[in-house]
Order: C-alpha cells, then structure tokens, then sequence
C-alpha cells in the first residue's frame, strides 16, 4: 500500500488525503459476532510469528486485529468524507473485506470492510446502500450479510474462488445481483457494457442513498491471483458509470474500497484512472455493446430484468 501510495501521489492522483481510524467494536458487530470479535482478538494476542486463523484461509500475525480494524475504519471514514463533500472518495487500505461472513474469516479477509461501511452509514443517515463488487472473486462475505437496506451487485469469475455467486435474487429491503463470468475471460468491451447496465440499472431501481465499491483490480490480465483478461483502463468505464449513477441518484455519495490486485502497476493504473474519472467527471457511456457479453451473461441478465420487474429468480448458490 505504501508503495502504490507514492506511485499515486507522484502521478498527481492523490488530492486530499484523509486520515482513516480504527473501527470500533460497536461498529464491526454490525456486520460481525462479538464471539468472532472476540475469536480474532484471542487467536492474534501475543502471536509470534504467524498461523492461520482458525475459521479459514487468512493468515494472521499479531498485529493483523490492529491493522484490519484500521482497514474497516478506514472504509467508514470514505464513506462519510463522500457523504460530507459529494464526491467520490477512495480507501487505499489492506486487508480486503468481502470474503469475510459474520463470523468467519477467509479469503485473505478478516473484517467485511464494505458491509461494516454501509452499515455505520445507515446508522447515521438510515437508507439504503448499494454495494458493487467488481472483484475477480465473488464477494460471498458481502452477500451473505445483504438485506434490511443493503443490496449487493457482483461480477465475478466463475467457478473459481469461492466457487459462490450463481444466483441473483430480491429479498426485504435489498436485492443481491450475481453475474458470474467464464474465468478464462472476457473482453475488456463486454465488462465495461455489463457494468454500465448493471449500475444504470440497480441504481435506478434501488434507489440508494449511497453506494460503496469493493474495487478489486484481480480482473486486470496478467493479475497472479486473478486474471479475466480485462484491461487497466476499464477502470475509467466502471468509475464513470458509477460516478454518475451517483452524482444522478445519490448526492454523490460513493466510496471505493480496495478489494484484491496483486500487480503493483495494474493497481495503479487502476485508481489513477478512477481518479481522473472523478476530476474530470467523465459520466458519458463508453459506447460499449452488451451484444459482446457471452451468451451465458446476456441469459443472466435477462434474469436480472426480470427480477426487477417482478419475475422470479431462477438457479441456487
């Protein structure tokens, strides 16, 4: 993250930075269980060295409390610099979030750092938040704590890692929205026209009072842990659908949590590019034709659709 950092700020891309804080305890057990809480706190206590967490695949040291706190924190303190200027803001901040359930890390995730975002929130302003999620990797963490006001949309490489993500479906106060993608790849147009339906369309049917990104970079090609194929400067396509969807919808309330990306260069190449988005407030569509989309994705959302107009969901997790 450092290191990413000093690339940023030597291209110009960092404006104001904001100071992020540690999530407290009443803020993480929104989304997490004091007894996962208290897992955590035990399992990293005077540890020398490091282990795997005992709920899954996160490795942790003896600081790892400290710093995913820091990352959760960090998060809220996006989302409500977003909700105080109107503008996009983006949490340059590790560990990722979105693998992490209420009372399960994995996925190199401890805290779900954008569920606990959204949720503090809707504790402060109430409403309704959108989550959108275009990691390589599903987000099941997000998914499973979605509902009373939060919604989850998510493209993801199917089916690899953690093999979730199959079914779309509404539910009280909420909808979750997966459109898994072949992990051999796809091309760099048809991710950009997917999401650009995909936000013109949650965020007019949702109707958000913010919207919070898990924006993980692992779709770039050449990412080690990823790899859908997709250029770096798709990022630009997703960050001006997305910042206008809210500037349009929601006041501009949008913050941008980094996710995955394991290739210093594509991350940074990544949010420059949202940068610029936002400074230039770029919100044309990028003429993307959602005819390039594989057949399996169009049937998705045709499903979607229907979903949105009352029809029922169809497939299971």
């Amino acid at each position: 993250m450092e290191v990413v950092a000093s690339h940023l700020r030597r291209l110009g891309a960092i404006g104001e930075a904001i100071p992020a804080r540690d999530a407290t305890d009443e803020e993480l057990e929104r989304v997490h269980s004091a007894a996962y809480l208290e897992l955590v706190r035990r399992e990293t206590s005077g540890l020398h060295g490091a282990r795997y967490l005992s709920t899954g695949d996160v490795v942790v040291g003896e600081r790892s409390l400290a710093v995913a706190r820091r990352a959760a924190g960090g998060a809220i303190a996006a989302l409500e610099a977003a909700a105080q200027c109107g503008e996009p803001v983006f949490a340059l901040v590790r560990p990722p979030g979105h693998h992490a359930e209420s009372a399960r890390g994995m996925g190199f995730c401890l805290f779900n750092n954008v569920a606990v975002a959204a949720r503090a929130f809707q504790a402060q302003h109430g409403g309704n938040v959108l989550v959108l999620d275009f990691d390589y990797h599903h987000g099941n963490g997000t998914e499973a704590v979605a509902g009373e006001g939060l919604s989850y949309v998510s493209t993801h490489a199917f089916p690899a890692y953690p093999g979730t993500g199959t079914r779309s479906y509404g539910m009280p106060a909420g909808a979750v929205l997966n459109v898994p993608l072949p992990a051999s790849g796809v091309s760099t147009e048809a991710f950009v026209a997917i999401w650009e339906w995909l936000v013109r369309e949650a965020v007019r049917r949702l109707k958000p009072d913010a919207i919070v990104v898990s924006a993980g970079f692992d779709y770039v090609a050449g990412d080690p842990v990823g790899d859908l194929g997709i250029d770096v400067g798709a990022a630009a396509g997703l960050a001006a659908a997305i910042d206008g969807a809210a500037w349009e919808f929601c006041n501009g309330r949008v913050a941008y949590v980094l996710e995955g990306g394991y290739d210093i260069a594509a991350l940074v190449g990544s949010i420059a590019a949202i940068a610029d988005a936002a400074d230039d407030r770029l919100v044309a569509s990028s003429g993307a034709e959602l005819a390039s989309a594989p057949s399996q994705v169009q049937r998705d959302i045709t499903q979607i659709s229907a979903i949105f107009q009352g029809g029922q969901p169809r497939g299971a997790n």
